[in-house]
């Protein structure tokens, strides 16, 4: 009964670490592009509710459209997975309608490639280790 409880919590932990600073880092990236436009009355919320579009986007659409495009990415050298990323953010776009905006299709493409790396950064650096110590007790 203990595992099952103590999983339970570092599920818990995961989600809400990864909702908060993956949310920061999506506001970080808005900040530094002029062409990235987050609603202005409630940024937070809307930072979080594209998250959340972005998560399911990667779990439904993204491994569908990675093995299509395996012999480009292949081809590319990896490249083209940024490309994928680019349509995840811009599909985004579309379904949160006027509340999400990017307005230059090459700075989405590097947005893509900023916010992987930044997602990379705090997966790595800040969520692994804290899952870790929580895992150990």
């Amino acid at each position: 009964m203990k595992l099952v409880t103590k999983g339970r919590i570092n599920l818990l932990l995961e989600f809400v670490l990864y909702s908060i600073l993956y949310t920061a880092a999506f506001m970080a990236v808005e900040s530094m592009f002029e062409s990235f436009f987050l609603g202005r009355d409630n940024k937070i919320l809307y930072a979080f509710l594209a998250i959340v579009v972005i998560y399911v986007l990667e779990k439904v659409l993204k491994p569908i459209l990675v093995t299509i495009a395996t012999p480009i990415t292949g081809v590319t050298f990896g490249l083209f997975y940024f490309v994928i990323n680019t349509f995840l953010l811009k599909l985004t776009d579309w379904i949160m309608g006027p509340k999400l905006d990017f307005t230059d299709i090459w700075a989405l493409f590097v947005i893509s490639i900023v916010l992987a790396l930044l997602n990379l950064l705090i997966e790595k650096l800040i969520i692994e280790p804290i899952i870790r110590r929580a895992t150990k007790k």
